[in-house]
């Protein structure tokens, strides 16, 4: 019987691949993916584009109120149907070739002392060197035939951009920020969410030299019908008694939602060792970080997703105990190939993407 998993860090490999989400590259789901049923699909997928597009929240408006980065497959726009996207896109960003769909993301900026406001750049996290920045992905199983892989047409959103404070969720946050105090995904040996020093649900209070990592966690529940809803939520839920913490796709769904789909974790990391140097943050000390939608604080940390896997890809690489990126189901995509799927902007701004700007894009200071 399949029983929860907890990461034993300090047992791990200790070296650097035990520092970043990638410390999930060692024990698994009942004794590991190797040695037990789970499954685990870790891969990076290289950005397509960064600009003001939402078609989940802001369908057909372009552009929409704050800015995003995106990766995944090029049907992305600003209106996208309620279709089979991967019938709709030619390429895509993501390692796996099958893999068509769309993740996005809040961008991250800095709010210098004379209040202008700087984009803090995304950098392609561990082990998925020579990629374009971009997102890390995660889907993860308890075991074949225990998790019902998305239809066409699915897509959700996860996290609250106009959340201002804590769910007060523990170790079971659904979104995190891991401040890292030296270069190379330093300072943690924690699987995300788990570091009682450095992992928070709100920005980081101090510099992180060497980076800032977010995670995000979408529910793991579906209520079997509906493909979307009009707040992109109340079809998926979380387990009866509450969120479970990462990779831990266990618990009883409840009547309501009682389809268990594979847990999607997004992993994001920005660079902010240029932004490490306090005399250029506020006067007053605050913290100078602010997400694209205005958020000061980091609780509005938010993801969408659109499903876009190819016929039953997903499904039986869910199946059949597929591990990170070993994955004879599915075909690799070098980062040489992938970085060139790229969407063009469609969003047309008034700025560069890497200038000092007086605003944040679509107006506001950070609130």
């Amino acid at each position: 019987m399949f029983q929860p998993y907890v990461l034993a860090l300090s047992a791990l490999l200790g070296h650097a691949a035990a520092q970043t989400g990638a410390e999930l590259d060692q024990p698994m789901l009942a004794g590991g993916p190797r040695g037990g049923p789970g499954a685990m699909l870790r891969f990076g997928c290289s950005q397509i584009v960064i600009e003001r597009l939402d078609p989940l929240v802001d369908p057909g408006i372009n552009p929409s109120a704050h800015m995003h980065q995106i990766v995944g497959g090029d049907a992305f726009n600003a209106s996208m149907p309620l279709a089979d996207i991967a019938k709709e896109a030619s390429c895509t960003s993501c390692h796996f070739k099958e893999d068509l769909s769309n993740y996005w993301t809040a961008n991250l900026y800095f709010r210098a002392r004379n209040g202008s406001y700087k984009r803090v750049p995304q950098v392609a996290n561990q082990f998925n060197e020579g990629d374009n920045a971009g997102i890390t992905i995660y889907y993860t199983s308890p075991g074949a035939n225990l998790t019902t892989a998305f239809k066409p047409g699915f897509r959700m959103l996860t996290g609250d951009s106009m959340r201002r404070t804590s769910e007060n969720l523990g170790k079971n946050m659904q979104q995190c920020y891991r401040c890292y105090q030296s270069p190379n995904f330093g300072g943690s040996m924690y699987s995300p969410c788990m570091d009682p020093k450095w992992d928070t649900d709100h920005f980081p209070t101090q510099p992180c030299p060497g980076g800032i990592r977010s995670n995000i966690n979408f529910p793991i529940c579906w209520d079997g019908k509906n493909l979307d809803t009009p707040n992109h939520r109340d079809h998926v839920a979380h387990p009866v008694g509450g969120a479970p913490s990462f990779s831990v796709v266990s618990g009883k769904c409840p009547a309501s939602h009682p389809v268990k789909i594979p847990q999607i974790m997004l992993e994001v990391v920005w660079d902010t060792s240029g932004f490490a140097n306090k005399d250029d943050w506020p006067e007053d000390g605050s913290q100078p970080l602010v997400l694209s939608s205005g958020d000061i604080t980091g609780y509005g940390q938010h993801a969408d997703y659109v499903f876009g896997w190819e016929g039953d890809s997903l499904q039986k690489a869910m199946d059949n105990r597929c591990y990170l990126r070993n994955c004879t189901l599915l075909t690799e995509l070098s980062p040489k190939v992938k970085n060139k799927c790229t969407v063009p902007t469609a969003a047309q701004e008034k700025f560069h993407l890497d200038e000092w700007l007086p605003e944040l894009p679509g107006g506001g200071s950070g609130i």
